[in-house]
């Protein structure tokens, strides 16, 4: 899939909200120029403008490096922390205040982060961390807290979170 198409899709995920929009349109231009050492040497000025403006202003630590898939969402973005290790997968929504990164492991070497399913829906004030997936069609709630697996078409609430299958309609 080609860079534009996801930035179409981000594009139209985030339509109604201008912030989501912005951090999107750089996020993807970032990811894009950061493939080879000579771009990032280039385009350094553009890469602290991004730090500044995205990580800084808009409090949204969204590292280049993450890989993302198109179609992402960001709600209310705002105090957001993401690990530059984190997958997530197409048409995923996250909240303000959410959490996402890896785990300090007992021989003092860090986890992997989580990997995301398709579609993932995550509520605001979530902390998902560890070297965890979560799959296809999942609702994380507000609040949550996960440091489990949790698998496909499943709701993952409280703390520790616990999961639940989606009703169908």
């Amino acid at each position: 899939m080609s860079a534009n198409h996801g930035l179409l899709q981000d594009w139209r995920a985030n339509r109604g909200n201008p912030k989501g929009r912005l951090v999107m349109v750089f996020f993807r231009l970032m990811h894009l120029l950061r493939r080879s050492l000579a771009t990032f040497i280039l385009f350094l000025p553009l890469f602290l403008l991004y730090r500044l403006l995205v990580e800084w202003l808009l409090c949204i630590e969204l590292p280049w490096k993450t890989r993302i898939g198109p179609g992402f969402r960001l709600d209310h973005g705002q105090a957001l922390v993401v690990n530059d290790g984190t997958v997530f997968g197409a048409g995923c929504t996250v909240r303000n205040s959410t959490t996402i990164g890896n785990k300090l492991q007992k021989d003092g070497s860090f986890s992997r982060a989580p990997v995301f399913g398709d579609r993932v829906d995550i509520g605001a004030n979530a902390v998902i961390i560890g070297p965890i997936t979560i799959g296809h069609d999942v609702a994380i709630g507000a609040g949550a807290v996960v440091v489990k697996d949790v698998p496909p078409e499943h709701v993952a609430v409280g703390n520790p979170a616990r999961c639940f299958p989606k009703r169908k309609a």
